[in-house]
């Protein structure tokens, strides 16, 4: 049995999403962060060498990262649903978006985050070099969604699974104000009239604020 451990406000809770909009059968465990330092409870570092989430367990496999899970369980359980195949005009959307979230947007967020709370200076050129970063992703995110309703094209992907944490979830721990951003939020009410998004959400941290605006 496909097993998701879902650590609460987390990026795991892409994957308790995936397997609802695939509908396939799933065993859904929860574990809480610890209360005093918010991260991982030892029983979830135990899972995985890496001690963070997301994991999931099939059989005797354990495995972990976002997208390597995303595409495991695509291939194995879904018949490709939620994919885009090589010969979709979409294919090269399709393929940035699933990587460029956790490989570029969700690292340069996190050094901005380190950052205040060390209260480096914004005047140190590698946090300016970062910042520039962030702001040319939100420019590249709100073009996209300009053009496009969904991050791969007009079809709801899996890369949309991928980036949504990074526009919601991510912000109850890096506030950001997506007010300059209208292509992003209306792509974000889309996201959240989604059977699927909602009841994933319900299931897996029941009670946490949806920052879909």
């Amino acid at each position: 049995m496909l097993t998701v451990h879902h650590l609460g406000v987390s990026q795991s809770e892409r994957i308790v999403w995936l397997c609802e909009e695939l509908a396939i059968p799933y065993e859904l465990k929860k574990y809480d962060r610890d209360p005093e330092t918010r991260l991982a409870p030892k029983e979830y570092k135990a899972l995985h060498p890496m001690g963070i989430a997301p994991v999931i367990t099939d059989g005797d496999l354990v495995l972990g990262e976002s997208g390597a899970i995303m595409e495991y369980i695509i291939a194995k359980y879904g018949n490709g649903r939620l994919a885009v195949q090589p010969d979709d005009p979409d294919f090269p959307q399709y393929l940035y978006w699933m990587h460029a979230g956790n490989g570029t947007v969700a690292p340069v967020g996190m050094v901005l985050m380190i950052a205040k709370m060390l209260s480096d200076s914004d005047d140190n050129p590698i946090i300016k070099a970062f910042a520039t970063r962030d702001e040319n992703a939100f420019a590249m995110m709100e073009q996209q969604l300009g053009e496009t309703s969904y991050f791969a094209g007009e079809k709801f992907t899996a890369a949309d699974i991928m980036m949504v944490f990074l526009l919601t979830t991510i912000r109850l721990f890096a506030p950001r104000d997506l007010s300059g951003f209208p292509n992003i939020r209306a792509y974000l009410i889309r996201i959240s009239e989604r059977p699927a998004y909602q009841k994933a959400m319900a299931l897996g941290d029941p009670g946490m604020p949806l920052l879909l605006d």
